[in-house]
This record gives structure tokens, sequence and C-alpha cells, in this order.
């Protein structure tokens, strides 16, 4: 079902669990500034800002998963069944399909303020990409290095929410999983204090029972908690080696394996993970079948090119052996 953060040491990492059942041919995709985008209504961009993300690149358009342009803005568009209801064609509003969201940000916007301006006038328009490829029913997470905001298209309308943990997940709506975490605010990652009363003595007879009671199932709102404790109590390093492992650590905690997750039609899992240092262009990933870490740079590509450059993902593990 997937789980998106964002986290900041020296540099500003955004990222991403993809959890479904199954795969398409997704690609980490660069799209350089003057490749062209048509928009089905809101006409032609020929030259924009530069983004790099994952893409399912169909009929030489990239259907982006996850993107960060050159500006460092970053959006991130996960599963919202039940819960996303996209609208009629609006002539009084700015008419985007929900597959063109992410480029309709990421060409124009270079902050979430910016990206705000935009969403005042959006209608999120139902029309499919094609007949063989149908809307997904999705909410999204747009994120600079100083603040994130959550972007929901439901029956009532467009609506935006600040998110000060820089985390999202699935069902239900954002304003519930933000209430939510009120249930786990005795969590701590310090010992627990004895409050149960002060005629008995009780110590703690293990490390780490402050965060006792810390979600651990894979439903969304639990991984929700899980990532936001996660992330908000990461220390790490400022180095590059050390920011982006801390990154896929903090989603690994929130990884689905194999097995564990039935669905119709077999077992979901964390398909891929992503952390694109925005600062510097980067964008890393692993694979559910190979957990070494790969790096795509969008400044070693020709961003005045008006090509897409996509890199196939490497899903054969890669270990190293030291004898």
């Amino acid at each position: 079902m997937c789980t998106a953060a964002t986290y900041k040491t020296k540099d500003h990492y955004f990222g991403r669990n993809l959890d479904y059942e199954f795969a398409y041919d997704q690609t980490v995709t660069v799209t350089p500034r003057n490749y062209p985008f048509c928009f089905r209504h809101m006409g032609e961009i020929r030259s924009h800002y530069a983004m790099i993300g994952m893409a399912f690149v169909q009929e030489n358009y990239p259907l982006y998963y996850d993107a960060t342009n050159e500006k460092g803005l970053s959006v991130a568009g996960l599963n919202f069944p039940g819960n996303a209801d996209y609208k009629c064609y609006d002539p009084e509003m700015d008419n985007v399909s929900p597959f063109e969201f992410i480029p309709w940000i990421l060409c124009q916007c270079s902050t979430v303020g910016e990206a705000r301006q935009k969403l005042s006038r959006l209608n999120m328009l139902k029309e499919d990409f094609s007949p063989k490829l149908p809307l997904s029913p999705l909410h999204w997470m747009i994120s600079d290095r100083e603040e994130s905001i959550v972007v929901e298209s439901v029956k009532d309308g467009l609506k935006v929410y600040d998110n000060p943990v820089g985390v999202m997940t699935n069902n239900p709506t954002f304003d519930y999983h933000m209430t939510n975490l009120v249930n786990y605010m005795g969590i701590s990652p310090a010992d627990p204090e004895n409050r149960f009363s002060d005629k008995i003595r009780l110590t703690p007879y293990s490390r780490g029972m402050g965060s006792l009671g810390l979600p651990g199932d894979m439903s969304s709102a639990s991984r929700f908690v899980k990532a936001a404790f996660t992330k908000l109590n990461s220390i790490s390093g400022d180095s590059e080696s050390e920011s982006v492992g801390q990154f896929f650590h903090i989603l690994a905690s929130v990884e689905q394996q194999k097995g564990c997750c039935k669905v119709e039609n077999g077992y979901e899992y964390t398909i891929y993970s992503s952390c694109c240092n925005t600062d510097k262009g980067i964008y890393y990933y692993t694979t559910y079948e190979n957990s070494r870490i790969t790096g795509v740079d969008m400044y070693r590509e020709d961003l005045d090119s008006g090509k897409l450059k996509s890199y196939p993902l490497i899903h054969t593990q890669q270990i190293g052996m030291q004898n």
C-alpha cells in the first residue's frame, strides 16, 4: 500500500516504499527541461524544470510514481482506494488528470508555496491515460526542504493538509492519521518511568520498553505511526552515506515481506524503496530482490535535451564476498 517520508540532515531527502502485489516495468527516469509535456486540457509546456524519479513510461510519457525536480520539490503518489474521488470537467478550474499531476506540479513549481497556488485552482479530472491504463485511486505528498503537504481529492472537494511529520501512508484520510498519533503520545525512545503506582517498585527488564505499544502490523494506520516515530526520532550524521543509509532504515521499519499480506491476486510486498537527495538530484533505490543501494545522478544527464532517459532497475541480488 506504500509509505512516503522526508528526512533532513545537511541535505534534504525524499522517498518511499512502493508496496503492491505486482510490478509494472518501472524505470528510474530523467525528464529533461525541453521534453514537451502535452496536458490533456492545459496545453503544452515545452520548457520546464528537469525532474528525476520512478516512472512507468508508456507512449513516451513518464507516468511517475514519485519524482523530484531540479529545484528540490518532490511529489509521491500513494494508493487511496475508496476515498479518492475524481471530478468531471470544470471550465472554471485547471483540469488536470491524476496521471498528469506529478509533472504538472514539478514542471512549474519550485516550492511547496508555489504548489499551493496551483492547487487553489486545481480540478482533479476523471480522465484515464488510456483504456488499458485506467486511473488509480491516489493521494499525494508534496515536500520541499522546509515543509510538506498532503493533497487528497475526495467527494467533498480537494483537501490540502499541512504535514508536520513528513510521513504519509494510505487510508483513512490524512486528518485521521494525525489525530491517531495522539493515541501513541506516551511512547518514547527512552526507558519508561513507573507511573503505574508509587506504592510498588517497577523497573524495566529490557531495553526499548519506552516504545512498548508501538504498532508493528502492516495496516496503513499502523505504518503511519511506526514510520512517523522512526523518522522523527532518527539520528544520523551529515555525510551522504550516513544520511542515505538512515533513510533506507526508516523505510525498512515499515517494509512488507512476501507472504505476510495476502490479497486476492497473491501477496503485497515492497517492490522498491527510493531515496532522492533533493539538493543534489541523486535518486537512490533498492528492490525487493536487490538490497544493494543503486543511484542515478540527474546532473550527469543532458538536462537541456528533449528526450527522456530511463534506467531499468537492477533486480538481481548483488552480494560482495570478503574472502
